[in-house]
């Protein structure tokens, strides 16, 4: 398994660059080409695929933070190329279904919709809109929930983080008082020592001179003795 610091930023790429492919192919093929339900059906699986790279374009924002800063700019410029590709596609879907909203409008009388004894929820079409809605609906609350939860355990981690560093500063400053204090040991103990070898000196030169005076007075004892 790579535990490289870009490889789940460069899975979310992959994953976004083969969503965004397949939503390419339905925009240029099915999306145009089409026509009734079958163009609803590629413009229904256009959108949740939106969402999808959504939400991949969201995990590699959460990605890109714990990338070193040494090569962060080239994948947040991967990261911005993402985003401009998410944009056009969203906009060529919102074209598609405004161009198929007024063909609606503008196409036969004859699809009011009208309920009859044997249709009581109206023509088989429109069943299948709602149905096809419900799931979209759905799909839509799932992406919400599974963004929320993403969300919630990101700012746990976030809180641990901070909590660990919040840690890590008080240690690291405790070790710094704890260093002041032994600095401080040292110089009073240093300052102790220069006087104890101060104070030794002066006991030697001390026990010097009497070593001297007496030795002068012991030779002139002799010296009396023997010649008096």
């Amino acid at each position: 398994m790579d535990n490289s610091p870009t490889a789940l930023f460069d899975t979310y790429e992959q994953d976004f660059r083969q969503i965004v492919d397949s939503i390419r192919s339905k925009l240029d093929g099915d999306g145009r080409d089409e026509r009734g339900e079958q163009r609803r059906a590629a413009l229904r699986r256009v959108e949740m695929e939106l969402d999808e790279a959504d939400e991949m374009i969201s995990q590699m924002e959460i990605e890109i933070q714990g990338i070193p800063q040494s090569i962060k700019p080239q994948f947040q410029t991967r990261l911005r190329s993402a985003k401009a590709d998410l944009t056009r596609f969203k906009k060529m879907s919102k074209d598609l279904h405004t161009q198929f909203s007024r063909a609606d409008l503008l196409g036969s009388p004859g699809r009011t919709g009208i309920p009859t004894s044997d249709e009581p929820y109206g023509q088989t079409s429109d069943r299948t809109r709602l149905l096809a809605g419900t799931t979209t609906l759905e799909d839509g609350t799932r992406r919400l929930q599974d963004s929320q939860r993403i969300a919630l355990e990101t700012e746990d981690q976030g809180a641990e983080i901070l909590m660990n560093l919040r840690t890590q500063r008080e240690q690291i400053e405790n070790a710094r008082d704890t260093l002041r204090t032994a600095d401080t040991a040292i110089d009073r103990a240093s300052g102790t020592l220069k006087k104890m070898i101060r104070r030794m000196y002066q006991q030697r030169v001390v026990t010097a001179a009497i070593i001297v005076v007496l030795v002068l007075l012991i030779a002139i004892i002799i010296w009396e003795k023997l010649f008096r």
